[in-house]
């Protein structure tokens, strides 16, 4: 049975108007859940959430002109152009009680629609330091956190690639996400090609789907997997429900995007105690200590990742010792408890 909140007792509204997961769609259902233990009454409302999930009917928005009890205004957290407009709608012209706050990703100058929505929220939330110097607005910077129950290191590394059909004596480097172009996947694929034949010790995995206008793009890659003589060691799994599952047997983790909003993968497998070698977009340069959990790259260059990740692949202790650091990093400075308290106390700051 869905989990039906009492709109009544619902402070925090997190919209979320897209069916298909992404990363604001995983950030919703890992964060939501914290919240509401750490006290905050914090909904949801939308498609695409695990019933789980304390979620709201879309007739439960009639009670928006009455406050909760002690409270003079509920917030709308939108993330999404569509979920603000539809803030402004029920503030503005239906005069709901709500006060407006947006949390932005993207690290590109925005078009004029959406700086004209920004500007019109109560206030707003930047990801990182890079996304705020993109916005024109005053912001306050909160970064996502991880669940570090959730993205943990195995207690047998040997017995997680089993359990999921892998060799236990393979080391394997993984590369998560969706599968096109804009998250490097291609760059991924060529840096294996020229490197495993040389490292019959390691594999390599990718997870996750390619969407219709982007299989043509999978199937070339295949191909070239294929020609390469690599597909026993080259494993597109798809995509995966129980994806902490798959970041458990990795000895390396790969984020090649030539572009990224936030990037929730290093963090997940920093979390399970993966080193991290990524290209410098997103917020991946505020989340890796180079030399110390991992390494940041120039963009969109095959040789310059082959390159990086050979030394990974050939000292074993070392790469093992900054997978341990990468754990205690994310557990110290990137819990989703920590994000939701920071999240807590802004949400007081803008009712006071």
């Amino acid at each position: 049975m869905p989990n039906r909140p009492d709109i009544r007792d619902v402070e925090v509204i997190a919209p979320n108007f897209k069916r298909r997961l992404s990363g604001v769609t995983s950030t919703i259902i890992q964060l939501v859940p914290v919240q509401n233990k750490l006290g905050q009454k914090v909904a949801t409302l939308g498609p695409g959430l695990p019933d789980t999930l304390p979620k709201l009917r879309w007739r439960d928005l009639l009670s928006l002109w009455t406050p909760p009890p002690g409270r003079k205004a509920r917030i709308w957290h939108a993330r999404r152009n569509v979920e603000m407009l539809a803030g402004l709608v029920m503030r503005d012209l239906l005069r709901m009680k709500l006060k407006l706050v947006f949390t932005s990703a993207s690290q590109r100058r925005h078009t004029g629609w959406t700086k004209f929505l920004i500007s019109r929220m109560d206030a707003v939330i930047a990801t990182s330091a890079k996304t705020a110097s993109y916005l024109e607005v005053p912001c306050t910077v909160i970064m996502h956190g991880i669940d570090t129950e959730r993205f943990s290191p195995p207690a047998d590394k040997a017995a997680a690639k089993a359990a999921l059909g892998l060799d236990p004596a393979q080391k394997y480097v993984g590369c998560f996400g969706r599968i096109r172009h804009q998250k490097g996947t291609d760059l991924f694929v060529d840096a294996m090609i020229a490197l495993l034949p040389e490292r019959p010790d390691w594999s390599a995995i990718i997870a996750g789907r390619a969407t219709a206008q982007h299989v043509e793009f999978e199937t070339e890659l295949k191909e070239k997997v294929r020609a390469a003589g690599l597909d026993k060691r080259i494993l597109f799994v798809g995509e995966h429900t129980n994806i902490h599952e798959w970041y458990r047997p990795l000895d390396l983790f790969v984020a090649p995007q030539r572009w990224e909003g936030f990037g929730l993968t290093p963090l997940e497998a920093m979390a399970t105690g993966v080193p991290v070698v990524a290209t410098d977009v997103g917020a991946f340069s505020e989340l890796i200590v180079t030399g110390a959990t991992g390494t940041v790259i120039p963009v969109g260059d095959y040789e310059i990742l082959s390159a990086s990740v050979c030394p990974f692949l050939a000292d074993a202790t070392r790469t093992q010792n900054m997978g341990w650091a990468a754990g205690k990093q994310s557990a110290e400075k990137f819990n989703v408890t920590k994000e939701a308290s920071s999240l807590d106390d802004f949400y007081k700051m803008l009712v006071a």
